[in-house]
């Protein structure tokens, strides 16, 4: 219990804009009046402004609207409680753990686009993992854009763990072959590969994320054991759209034909995992707009496994959708 609080404490920190826009402009507007169409016409505003997102937002509605006309809601207060309840049940039992290699050290790739944090996400998962006690080792094949391996470097000398890197404008997958080669020689628990960040739409280089998954692959077998894909919760739907596309661009046929790993553990077999396994969302302390998991469980059934709350690399959390709608909701 003492673990759940601290979690919703941190949690409620990072999503105080959420918070004020949902919870307590819901509040300011339900508090003393009682239930009618008008009203639930202005909940769907506010759940549209926390982007809550237009499919989840019209089956809430929908719900508040069928168990007013049967008498089971009449005060504007009862809502609150109605939508906690429902939004907590949106979330089916789901593995949102790390897969973890069944043998050797487990391989993590991260992707996304250019200015969604994915650098100082890898860093909290990194420190999230040193807390644990597992060694870690980067791999730098970010290199095209200038300063993307010293911006991992400062971050690895802070973390003290050791970073794989190359030549800048080098080829990123040899990058991963001798990062993979140095992770296998040092027996080291996680390797995390950053890679440049990209637009599904830019064909040369997703076709260069996947020749550095088929390198990975050759080096690790069942690597990468999971393709983190970096979503910035500020840009809102921008996010829920990113995700879908990613995971088609990265070889999964749809969402919600990500491979289950065997066991919870490991991947399946030998053979590297297809499209995108989770989700990392990060700056989610920088936006009104927190509702975006809500909004990405609907649209796709890519599991959120991170979510970033503040600045330093501590302010990270492990998703946890019963903590998430406690914290959303105060």
């Amino acid at each position: 219990m003492a673990l759940f609080k601290s979690i919703v404490s941190r949690l409620r920190k990072g999503l105080e804009k959420t918070r004020e826009v949902l919870t307590s402009g819901l509040g300011d507007l339900l508090r003393g009046r009682r239930l009618d169409e008008a009203l639930i016409q202005e909940i769907r505003t506010k759940l549209l402004q926390a982007d809550v997102g237009i499919q989840t937002t019209n089956r809430l509605v929908e719900g508040i609207s069928a168990d007013y006309k049967s008498g089971k809601l009449s005060k504007g207060e009862d809502v609150l409680e109605y939508l906690k309840r429902e939004m907590a049940a949106l979330w089916p039992s789901q593995d949102r753990s790390l897969r973890i290699a069944t043998s050797g050290p487990t391989v993590i790739m991260v992707t996304g686009v250019n200015g969604a944090g994915k650098t100082t996400s890898i860093a909290k998962l990194c420190s999230l993992l040193r807390g644990q006690g597992k060694t870690v080792l980067l791999a730098a094949c970010d290199t095209f854009r200038a300063g993307a391996v010293r911006q991992l470097e400062i971050w690895s000398e802070r973390l003290g763990v050791d970073v794989v890197k190359g030549q800048q404008g080098g080829d990123p997958a040899a990058v991963a072959f001798d990062a993979a080669s140095a992770a296998l020689a040092r027996h080291v628990d996680f390797l995390i590969v950053d890679t440049a960040g990209r637009l599904h739409t830019q064909d040369p280089l997703m076709r260069q994320l996947t020749k550095i998954r088929s390198v990975l692959a050759k080096k690790i077998p069942g690597a990468p054991h999971e393709v983190l894909l970096v979503l910035d919760a500020t840009a809102g739907q921008n996010a829920m759209r990113q995700a879908v596309e990613f995971s088609k661009a990265l070889g999964g046929e749809s969402p919600a034909g990500v491979p289950a790993p065997a066991n919870g553990k490991g991947t399946p077999g030998s053979e590297s995992a297809g499209g995108v396994t989770g989700i990392f969302l990060s700056k989610l302390d920088g936006t009104a707009k927190g509702g975006i998991v809500v909004a990405i469980k609907e649209a796709t059934d890519i599991p959120v496994k991170f979510v970033g709350v503040g600045e330093t690399p501590d302010d990270v959390e492990v998703f946890d959708p019963e903590s998430f709608v406690e914290a959303m909701f105060g």
